[in-house]
């Protein structure tokens, strides 16, 4: 085998160690990141799926991580995995040696390419979080919630060549409420993934799996985002800066201004009535400030490389915050 892979023994006693069961349409090669990930390996494993190899990410130094790791649940239940790119020539002979029945992405970071979704005769299929066409493309929570959306939520879909493109087998819808943050509805789509996964997988074993052509013109793409993309733009309103907050407070690195040169991240905010000059601070307690239209109370401020405030009191802090991004 030119590959080296990690294969530990499950730890702890009566877990399914995902290993041959003699059934067909079993094998899998899954791909898979984050919570969504765990999850999604837990449900097959508790319909009694053969797992041969898990592909994963070793995680960033420069990331915060506060998710389960798809490494730990694979180490428990004694499934190989590997860490290094699943597109790599190795890697590919690999899962070709395995010949695996489908190939699973869940939330894994890497577009797989087309000559490996051709070796499972089943097909390859990703969890993708959002309620497809919408919002195809990198972190779709992020997107929804900063877009303002009112719903979103998790669909299993075919891979082709183009993401999150190909033809879907089945969809959940979660709601978002106006005062859900991202990780809240975060929360809601794994929930709805693991929902989708449960009652899809056993069609798919079948062969009798929905397969509903996916009209990309009725939906939306977006990129990945960066943590400078959370600079606030006091132009816009009220509404669109709350939901940017929102958007990317906690565990995210956050929405941020500048006040006096230094960097202010803002972690809680509410949208209120009122006018005033974008970025002028009106009024200390509560500590509210102008915008685009409407004001934006803010609950909860934090200094670069200071701790976090939630303003429960008054806050001496006069002047204005940077109006746009320069």
């Amino acid at each position: 085998m030119s590959a080296e892979f990690i294969r530990r023994s499950g730890s702890d006693q009566g877990l399914w160690s995902g290993g041959p069961t003699g059934l067909t349409n079993n094998r899998l090669v899954v791909c898979a990141y984050h919570n969504v990930g765990c999850r999604c390996i837990a449900e097959l494993l508790r319909q009694g799926a053969e797992i041969a190899l898990i592909f994963t990410h070793e995680d960033s130094p420069a990331e915060a991580i506060w998710f389960e790791s798809v490494r730990e649940l694979a180490g428990r239940h004694g499934i190989p995995y590997l860490t290094t790119d699943l597109n790599m020539p190795e890697n590919i002979e690999l899962v070709k040696m395995i010949a695996p029945d489908f190939i699973f992405s869940f939330y894994y970071r890497t577009m797989i390419n087309a000559e490996l979704l051709e070796i499972p005769p089943g097909g390859a299929l990703n969890l993708h979080g959002s309620y497809l066409p919408k919002y195809r493309g990198r972190v779709p929570v992020n997107w929804a919630v900063i877009k303002g959306e009112t719903e979103t939520g998790a669909t299993l879909h075919y891979m082709v060549a183009k993401p999150d493109a190909g033809d879907i087998v089945d969809q959940e819808k979660v709601a978002i409420a106006f005062t859900d943050t991202a990780i809240d509805v975060f929360q809601k789509v794994t929930d709805a993934a693991v929902t989708v996964l449960a009652r899809s997988w056993p069609l798919l074993r079948a062969g009798i799996a929905p397969r509903i052509p996916m009209n990309l013109g009725d939906g939306s793409y977006f990129g990945g985002r960066k943590p400078a993309d959370g600079l606030i733009d006091w132009t816009r309103s009220a509404i669109q800066i709350y939901n940017l907050i929102r958007g990317v407070t906690h565990p995210y690195p956050g929405a941020f201004t500048f006040f006096e040169g230094k960097k202010v991240i803002i972690w809680q905010a509410w949208p209120v009535e009122g006018e005033g000059e974008p970025g002028k601070i009106l009024s200390q307690n509560p500590l509210l400030v102008g915008t685009g239209k409407g004001l934006l109370e803010i609950r909860s401020i934090q200094e670069e490389e200071k701790k976090e405030k939630y303003l429960t009191c008054s806050l001496t802090i006069t002047g204005s915050f940077d109006i746009t991004p320069s």
